[in-house]
């Protein structure tokens, strides 16, 4: 367990069923929370701006100077003056020269399980034809941007995640705008995997500065028709706002994992698996949910032994603020405890895992077993790691080929069918209050 210098327990034990249930009762819908560190940033950059108001500052201004905007926002709060929005053909040739042969190698591995899981969706899930003279007609969104978070941090799998279930839709052009480095230039593991991937063009861009050129375009980014991917609160905030204008894949928030697990489990590998998702974000959250007090005692002792070693200052206080162990009778209340929580990862370290396979009915995604860690979703399993978050589980997917995707019905009927529908139809109508939808009937009848 987490102890302070003073040795008391940071990290919460919970054994009352109903203290666990007001816990994991996401009661209204919520957007990311502002750490202290940003809320500090925003008072010396803004002043007394919320944050909500600093976006709403940020949307209207690249709105109306386009280009102009975006490098001063670049410059004032990534501290980067770009001269060039867009990255070169020079710098993505150049990327591959300075990654590694390991890591070329294993975004290769990533792309091409990402690719094949993708493909069978679509070619598995989205046949037209639905019956005598009804289908639809399939069609990919013309142009989409994709944001994926950067400057001091990269994220490769991200650009997989996202461009790849885009592109086998069918999308003919893929936007990835993300945050330059201090030297104004892109980390060379995202330019490679936006290659592998088949981006079609880079911007240096990021925040909510980016979504905003990306959902009115400027005079070097071009408008979207959907924007896809995760980011801070800036980035969230302005994909709600500009909701409407464009398409949005979600307002998805800080990571978080339950691990749902009985006496079978290991405890050290439980342990590990939180701290995998509490180093991600301080506001990240992590939790068990065990049947036996035993798994409990021990993983907590785990927690608190790999953490010494890891020495992340940001995994300890995700776990302080947010992780929790609750104990439970039986997984009849697991299974509760999940559904009323819909968690964006649920892993299930339990014996037999089939019981609760039947009874989850919201989770992003669900790991199966010791060799299914979480860790291997979020790079190379092949579903997509951009998942649905606090609690939107309960009514959401995660990104896939059909979130770029849009469906026509096609109605093509023959005379048969028309004795056949249109006198009831004729009958609903009037029913209605709509003579003239009846009579559109009732003439093509005495026609025939």
């Amino acid at each position: 367990m987490l102890k302070s210098s003073a040795g008391e327990p940071k990290m919460q034990l919970i054994y009352d069923l109903e203290e666990a249930k007001s816990y994991l009762n996401r009661r209204q819908p919520r957007l990311p929370e502002v750490s202290g560190r940003l809320k500090q940033r925003l008072r010396e950059t803004f002043g007394e701006l919320e944050v909500e108001e600093v976006v709403e500052q940020i949307i209207q201004a690249v709105r109306e100077r386009g280009d102009a905007a975006l490098r001063e926002y670049t410059e004032l709060l990534d501290g980067v003056q770009l001269t060039q929005l867009e990255v070169s053909p020079e710098e993505l040739e150049a990327a591959r020269k300075e990654v590694s042969p390991e890591l070329l190698q294993a975004l290769e591995l990533a792309a091409e399980r990402i690719y094949s899981f993708h493909r069978a969706q679509a070619e598995r899930w989205l046949g037209g034809e639905l019956g005598r003279g009804l289908s639809w007609l399939r069609r990919p969104l013309e142009r989409v941007g994709i944001y994926v978070p950067g400057g001091m941090a990269s994220y490769p799998s991200t650009v997989l995640m996202t461009v790849i279930p885009a592109r086998v839709a069918g999308v003919e052009e893929v936007i990835l705008a993300t945050p330059p480095r201090k030297d104004g230039s892109v980390h060379p593991a995202t330019l490679v995997a936006a290659q592998l991937s088949g981006t079609s063009r880079i911007f240096k861009i990021g925040g909510a500065q980016a979504i905003a050129a990306l959902a009115f375009g400027t005079e070097s980014i071009p408008k979207v028709d959907k924007i896809c991917g995760p980011g801070n609160i800036f980035v969230t905030l302005a994909k709600k706002k500009v909701y409407g204008w464009v398409d949005i894949d979600g307002l998805q928030g800080p990571t978080e994992t339950l691990i749902l697990a009985d006496e079978s489990a290991n405890p050290s590998l439980c342990a590990a698996d939180l701290l995998a998702q509490a180093e991600h974000d301080e506001l990240a959250t992590a939790i068990l949910i065990t049947t036996s007090p035993e798994l409990a005692r021990k993983a907590s002792k785990e927690l608190d032994r790999q953490l010494e070693e890891l020495g992340s200052q940001v995994a300890q206080s995700s776990l302080e603020e947010r992780g929790k162990i609750i104990v439970v009778p039986g997984l009849d209340e697991a299974a509760e405890l999940v559904n009323l929580y819909a968690p964006e990862h649920l892993s299930l370290m339990l014996k037999d895992p089939s019981f609760l396979l039947d009874k989850v009915r919201h989770a992003g995604a669900i790991f199966v077993g010791e060799s299914s860690p979480e860790v291997l979703g979020d790079y190379l399993a092949g579903p997509s790691h951009v998942l649905p978050t606090g609690g939107t589980a309960r009514f959401s997917s995660p990104l896939n080929v059909t979130d770029f995707l849009k469906f026509t019905a096609l109605i093509s009927l023959d005379e048969d069918d028309l004795r056949e529908l249109g006198p009831p139809a004729a009958t609903i109508a009037k029913a209605e209050g709509l003579p003239a939808h009846a009579r559109a009937i009732q003439r093509r009848l005495k026609l025939k």
